[in-house]
């Protein structure tokens, strides 16, 4: 369904990030990816893009291509205001960091 969705209206934020989230899910984790870079450079204030694809890379146990996502991520949450999810991405940076 979301790729119905998203061959209708290939700028549906929405509907890319939900389809990230089941690549995800599915554990495919290029797809996933894919969908994350795409939902990003269309729309780069979509805050929890950065979070969850960074969150994906830490479950596949690839941290160190998180931290990308996650200090541009921070940076777009600063700019807009969304300080709970620069929180968030904050600790997640440090727990990889160590």
């Amino acid at each position: 369904m979301l790729k119905e969705i998203l061959a209708q209206d290939a700028e549906n934020s929405f509907a890319r990030y939900a389809l990230a989230l089941e690549h995800s899910r599915a554990g495919d984790l290029a797809a996933a990816l894919t969908e994350f870079n795409l939902l990003l450079e269309k729309n780069p204030a979509y805050i929890a893009g950065y979070q969850m694809a960074a969150q994906t890379l830490v479950t596949a146990e690839r941290p160190a291509e998180a931290r990308p996502y996650l200090e541009r991520g921070i940076a777009e949450a600063n700019r807009t205001g969304n300080q709970h999810a620069a929180s968030e991405m904050r600790s997640l940076l440090d727990d990889i960091s160590r």
